[in-house]
């Protein structure tokens, strides 16, 4: 869709869910913490902006209730935005998603001590919305112990925290979506403190350290690996020759060999598992053929999780920043 400050949501292909995970850079405990104030963080507001002109449209055009599109709007982050501008700017991000549905709406103080817990919701007229913290470790596939009959989880092999946030405008089921009633994966009482470590390498889409371990080398991962770290295909970022464009609107041809834009473009995706679950859990409350539309997610992590719960065309556009994650998101969810 291009540069998303160009986008009108009331022009676009309307959808049931908007999923977005603006550029973490200015949140990051890694990064530079200018917060929502910063640049790129700030490509929030453009989230918000595109979802009330879809609802508007929409609303124009007789839709009413929990018909209005988009329904549901997603929203990923790194666990610096707990602690961003010691606590104000996620209260910034749940106040204006809020005001999506109720335009008057305050969300009255801060937390004590300006920490957020790890897990919370907001019940409004109509509307609500709910956030947890996830570790990608906690999420990946379930086997059983043929000795014992029991359940083990196998999570993703790294250590990742991320906040997600999702707000339904057409009814109560945010904390539906966002937990099981029947236990919570870690500890929900635990905040976000701005003392936290960030979760390696991944954190900054930097490549992966070698480091050395009892008279052991342990060799940088491949760009493969790290597809596996993630939960994506094999291959998904192997896309050959592709091409971007220059400041000055010029189409320049990059060899596919290099493997630095795989690592960074990786580094700066979302785990898959977990919003494997949590979208599987969305799509009782949406109608079969459901569409999503995507804004900065890196790698199009969710249009790949989305197609296989509601059939391939039901992730219908996207908007992204660097060229590469442009570029593997138009290899494989190629245009119209």
């Amino acid at each position: 869709m291009g540069d998303i400050t160009n986008i009108n949501g009331a022009e676009i292909n309307p959808v049931w869910v908007v999923t977005g995970g603006s550029p973490c850079q200015d949140l990051s405990i890694a990064g530079k913490r200018a917060g929502l104030a910063g640049a790129r963080s700030g490509l929030f507001m453009e989230q918000v902006r595109i979802v009330k002109e879809m609802r508007a449209e929409d609303k124009r055009n007789g839709r009413t209730g929990n018909m209005v599109r988009p329904r549901y709007l997603v929203w990923e982050n790194v666990v610096g935005a707990f602690s961003s501008n010691r606590g104000r700017d996620f209260h910034a991000v749940l106040e204006e998603i809020a005001r999506i549905a109720e335009p008057g709406f305050s969300l009255s103080g801060l937390p004590e001590k300006w920490k957020w817990t790890k897990a919370g919701a907001i019940d409004g007229d109509g509307w609500s919305i709910a956030w947890r913290t996830h570790d990608a470790k906690d999420w990946g596939k379930t086997i059983r112990d043929s000795r014992t009959g029991n359940v083990i989880r196998l999570g993703t092999p790294q250590h990742r925290r991320r906040i997600s946030v999702v707000a339904d405008f057409g009814g109560e089921s945010a904390v539906q979506i966002q937990f099981d009633r029947e236990g919570v994966s870690g500890p929900p009482a635990e905040s976000g403190a701005a003392g936290e470590r960030p979760a390696g390498a991944a954190e900054s889409g930097a490549s992966y350290a070698v480091r050395a371990i009892i008279n052991m080398v342990v060799r940088r991962l491949t760009p493969m690996e790290c597809e596996r770290l993630q939960g994506f295909p094999d291959g998904w970022t192997d896309i050959g020759d592709w091409i971007k464009t220059d400041k000055r609107g010029r189409e320049i041809k990059v060899k596919g060999s290099a493997d630095s834009p795989r690592y960074k473009a990786l580094g700066n995706s979302i785990a898959l598992p977990f919003w494997d679950w949590m979208l599987r859990r969305m799509e009782r409350y949406l109608p079969e053929d459901a569409t999503l539309g995507s804004l900065f997610d890196g790698i199009a992590g969710f249009p790949l999780i989305w197609e296989r719960i509601h059939g391939r065309g039901t992730a219908r556009w996207a908007s992204e920043i660097e060229p590469f994650p442009i570029a593997v998101t138009k290899k494989w969810f190629g245009e119209e």
